[in-house]
């Protein structure tokens, strides 16, 4: 696992979440000009021009300001031009967000926070106004149910609020009931097709992605095959089957099929 120190922005590695000291982490949606672990290997000036530097130093900051000495993020934190690292962050993501001592949702899209949203309906107020892309995408579902801590900022990096303070607002727009936001450890106590329930809304940029960012949701792990299209989905409810006798996982219906063709138990996707 590869964190970032706080006042340096140099890179450290350790084995893996559990031998890491305390840290920070980011959730957040990709948007242009990220800071790739490239740009912060060999060339940091540019990493400090890109629109996405901002949000590390915004993740930098607040980090010692919790005391803390690491933090991660995503964008820069693993090498991408590995395919083996690659899969092993995917394959550990939601156990370093489960491992982290906070953390940070940046929503982007929220550019103001006035004190009258200052109540635990504010996500439910600016909801109304926009949709907030940070709870449309698919990787982001794992980042809100896994953190023992989380804490929502706005695009300035105004602190809005915890993950507890908007526990109600947030269960009646994606029905991850409140049990599971005030307590993550009570995730696994839910059905599978419960749990798959949550992700139905959300989309992701390629369609394998949609199988992988919810395997942590179910505690199963597999290879990463770019390219395999719907089989993905179908893999990882195989995983499941494997880890699991919860039969809710043939609990679906598909709404686009053609009855008279033969379909299988398990399902190509959430829709």
């Amino acid at each position: 696992m590869r964190l970032l120190n706080a006042e340096t922005l140099a890179f450290a590695d350790f084995i893996d979440a559990d031998t890491a000291p305390q840290y920070a982490i980011l959730s957040h949606t990709w948007g242009k000009e990220e800071v790739t672990y490239s740009d912060m290997q060999t060339n940091r000036r540019l990493s400090q021009s890109k629109l996405g530097f901002k949000k590390i130093k915004y993740c930098a900051s607040q980090t010692i300001e919790d005391g803390l000495e690491y933090f991660w993020i995503d964008t820069c934190c693993i090498d991408k031009s590995s395919s083996a690292e690659l899969s092993e962050a995917i394959n550990s993501m939601f156990k370093w967000y489960q491992k982290a001592a906070i953390c940070y949702a940046y929503l982007f899209d929220v550019l103001e926070y006035p004190k009258r949203y200052d109540s635990p309906r504010a996500i439910e107020l600016l909801w109304r106004k926009k949709s907030l892309r940070w709870f449309t995408r698919g990787w982001t579902l794992q980042e809100l149910i896994a953190p023992r801590r989380l804490v929502f900022f706005s695009s300035s990096w105004v602190n809005m609020g915890t993950r507890e303070t908007f526990a109600l607002s947030i269960f009646n727009r994606t029905g991850i009931p409140t049990d599971v936001l005030h307590d993550p450890t009570t995730l696994f106590a839910k059905s599978v097709a419960q749990r798959m329930s949550w992700a139905s809304h959300r989309d992701t940029s390629r369609v394998e992605d949609l199988a992988y960012c919810l395997m942590g949701l179910f505690d199963v792990n597999m290879p990463m095959l770019y390219g395999e299209s719907e089989k993905a989905f179908i893999r990882l409810q195989e995983e499941i089957i494997k880890m699991s006798d919860d039969m809710s996982i043939f609990a679906w219906t598909d709404t686009k099929a053609n009855f008279s063709s033969f379909r299988g138990l398990l399902a190509k996707g959430l829709e």
